[in-house]
């Protein structure tokens, strides 16, 4: 998946920086006239500046819509690890974030599918007999970013650290979490805006 995403950043500069360079050439509006007996300089013709490289954590989270409300993904360190699993099993999603008991806005880790893999079923512990708090990734370990951070930014930390979800933090609180498939998502359809806005520009539509 890492060398998948990184295959598909580099590829899609690639893309547009090919385009970009060929926009003089195809594109008669941006060409001086050779005709032309004015001393006039002609001016470059310019875009204006999209694309994934601006596209914000708020931005996916939005796009999620009412699925990006984090209230039900979560879980209290006192619960055990199957009541867990179970929640992420019904709401097919493959972490949920670990808050104190009674303090929903206060993040107190993560747990994921991989936390249950190594730490449960590789070792044998029961589920039912094990609380969250015992397995979860704690607060001072996790990789978390904020509604501002760039959606690009966002990957490098996931796949720089291997993981798959990534707590969304505003003002000290939990706001939502993000996927690695969100992200992904994101840059696929900001990537085809954008060759589509290239597109348009080398055809006259700005």
């Amino acid at each position: 998946m890492q060398a998948v995403i990184r295959s598909f950043v580099s590829g899609g500069n690639v893309v547009r920086s090919s385009l970009l360079q060929h926009l003089r050439v195809i594109n008669p509006a941006i060409q001086p006239s050779v005709m032309s007996t004015r001393s006039e300089s002609t001016k470059p013709a310019r875009m204006e500046e999209h694309g994934f490289e601006s596209t914000t954590i708020s931005d996916v989270m939005n796009a999620k819509g009412k699925s990006a409300d984090g209230s039900w993904l979560w879980c209290t360190t006192d619960d055990s690890v199957y009541d867990a699993v179970k929640s992420m099993t019904q709401h097919n999603v493959g972490a949920l974030v670990v808050v104190k008991p009674g303090e929903q806005q206060s993040l107190a880790g993560i747990i994921t599918e991989r936390d249950y893999l190594r730490k449960i079923i590789v070792q044998g512990r029961s589920s039912k007999s094990t609380k969250v708090g015992d397995i979860m990734t704690e607060e001072n370990k996790l990789i978390t970013v904020t509604p501002d951070t760039k959606v690009l930014v966002a990957m490098q930390l996931m796949t720089d650290n291997r993981i798959r979800h990534i707590p969304v933090i505003k003002d000290k609180g939990m706001i939502g979490m993000v996927s690695i498939g969100d992200v992904v998502r994101a840059v696929v359809t900001e990537h085809r805006e954008e060759l589509n806005r290239l597109n348009a520009f080398i055809q006259g539509g700005y």
